[in-house]
């Protein structure tokens, strides 16, 4: 009997929240990764001005990305195991909406110190969230765009089937800092983006040296 073949480790995409108040990030992988990425590049390029300057670039082009994530709790169902038996998605759900949310103790703690006349109120920053579809493209983001659609649920109302279309905006070195976490993290993928236009671009010069001399040898 012939060995049944090895299938390849499949990666799951995911959202980080990093939260400097809270050291146990929330991690959030997708269920199922998405089929589709829609991403859209607009470019920093000077619009006119002076001559010469309209090839000049003031930054990386301006990023965003809508993806649509399906969460589901029928595997939990069945297999009777928790939360989904209890909570359905309702947690995952919550995971992700928790990204647009300040977290309740900074508040609480602003409104104790501005009741007091200690200080103002001072917006609480949002945690650095990471939208990670593979090692080589870790990227900083804002969630611009966050739609649900509870399609079921279970006898208490939890949601045990949902989808949820995410728009993104790719925050860059210019916006965060390139000293920062963010910064680096995309300079980085930067790095990596021009790795793979030179693999690109050196696999097409030897594409075409190689049909160049076909045509060659054929003639």
């Amino acid at each position: 009997m012939s060995a049944a073949p090895i299938s390849p480790q499949l990666l799951k995409g995911a959202i980080i929240g990093l939260d400097p108040f809270n050291p146990l990030a929330s991690v959030v992988p997708f269920q199922y990764n998405p089929d589709q990425l829609t991403r859209t590049l607009t470019t920093t390029q000077s619009a006119g001005g002076s001559p010469g300057e309209a090839l000049r670039l003031r930054g990386p082009p301006q990023e965003t990305i809508q993806v649509e994530v399906e969460l589901d709790a029928a595997d939990q169902l069945a297999q009777g195991s928790l939360p989904g038996t209890q909570l359905g998605v309702y947690p995952m759900l919550s995971a992700l909406e928790m990204l647009l949310y300040p977290k309740t103790a900074f508040i609480l703690a602003n409104e104790v110190l501005a009741t007091a006349g200690i200080m103002e109120f001072i917006p609480p920053q949002a945690p650095l969230t990471l939208f990670i579809w593979g090692p080589k493209r870790v990227l900083p983001v804002r969630v611009t765009e966050f739609s649900i659609t509870e399609e079921a649920f279970d006898t208490g109302l939890n949601p045990i089937r949902a989808r949820v279309r995410l728009g993104l905006r790719v925050l860059n070195y210019q916006d965060l800092g390139l000293a920062s976490i963010g910064g680096a993290t995309f300079m980085a993928h930067q790095v990596v983006k021009e790795v793979m236009a030179t693999l690109n671009t050196a696999a097409s010069l030897t594409g075409a040296a190689s049909f160049s001399g076909s045509v060659r040898l054929g003639g």
